[in-house]
């Protein structure tokens, strides 16, 4: 009889401290969904006022504001984006720079990351280095110099030489990250298919490849992203309006006095549409290939 009030006692505390942590465990989760509603439509916001803006005409658009509620709805301004940017061509500039500078990028720091990584290559750190070094340069340093070089080369103006530029500042961070995750890779399988007499092309190509591949689609999605949506290289180096990629024929719809926002818009949509494409079509790979590189 004795024993009962003490234990009555004892179970209250535990009650009350476990209420503590439910009410914490709920505003914290509260807490997390509300910040991430708030981050999640700043950063929505934007994309939502050009998306609505490339639907209305310019006398809306001017006479009430690119932030205001829409008035009119009309797709005169993609017609509009499209025959005086010269949409389709800048798109297939895009692609001729954007495809095979994924393609020679990806295949290059791979067989790169390879030797580095299953091989004892002398100075192996300081090739990593010196690729990693050169990514942390500013761009801005480097433009006049590259122009000259291009120049010198007969290259300038060219869509190869946009090309080359795209290859040489990517192949040393592409190398870096596939070589980190290549490491990870058991020397186990590589020794049972040296024994089996598999080469070393052959191992490279059926071994470790497939086993990298979450690793170059995740690189493949973010390079293409990068290179597509590039301005700085694309107006540094070509001159000519027929070689003008997506980015800069929408940078040349803007007038030097007015600019029609709505069709900038317009063009700003349709320069969107193949990145979000690829990002969509190799999502899983891409989120994939982030969460294998964390975890390991």
């Amino acid at each position: 009889m004795t024993i009962a009030p003490a234990t009555t006692a004892r179970v209250a505390p535990l009650k009350l401290s476990s209420r503590r942590r439910g009410r914490r465990r709920i505003a914290a989760t509260v807490g997390f969904h509300t910040t991430g509603i708030i981050i999640s439509l700043a950063w929505f916001a934007p994309i939502l006022v050009v998306l609505v803006t490339s639907f209305r005409t310019f006398d809306d658009v001017t006479a009430n504001g690119i932030a205001s509620l829409p008035h009119t709805f009309t797709l005169q301004t993609y017609v509009q984006a499209w025959n005086q940017g010269g949409l389709f061509q800048a798109l297939v500039n895009s692609m001729i720079v954007t495809i095979p500078t994924v393609i020679i990028s990806l295949v290059l720091s791979a067989a790169a990351a390879f030797g580095l990584s299953r091989y004892r290559v002398p100075f192996r750190r300081t090739i990593l280095l010196i690729m990693l070094a050169g990514n942390l340069l500013p761009v801005q340093m480097l433009l006049i110099p590259i122009a000259r070089i291009t120049q010198q080369a007969n290259i300038f103006d060219t869509l190869g030489a946009l090309i080359a530029v795209q290859v040489a500042f990517g192949i040393g961070f592409y190398t870096f990250v596939l070589y980190g995750f290549m490491r990870t890779i058991p020397t186990e399988l590589q020794e049972a298919a040296t024994l089996d007499g598999a080469g070393t092309v052959r191992i490279f190509l059926q071994v470790i490849l497939p086993l990298a591949r979450p690793a170059i689609a995740a690189l493949g999605a973010l390079s293409f992203t990068w290179i597509f949506n590039d301005l700085l290289w694309s107006i540094t180096l070509l001159q000519t309006s027929e070689k003008l990629p997506i980015t800069a024929a929408v940078l040349s719809l803007q007038g030097q006095y007015v600019s029609s926002w709505s069709v900038i818009a317009a063009a700003t949509v349709v320069a969107a549409i193949p990145s979000t494409i690829v990002f969509l079509v190799f999502q899983r790979s891409f989120i994939g290939g982030l969460a294998l590189g964390s975890v390991k």
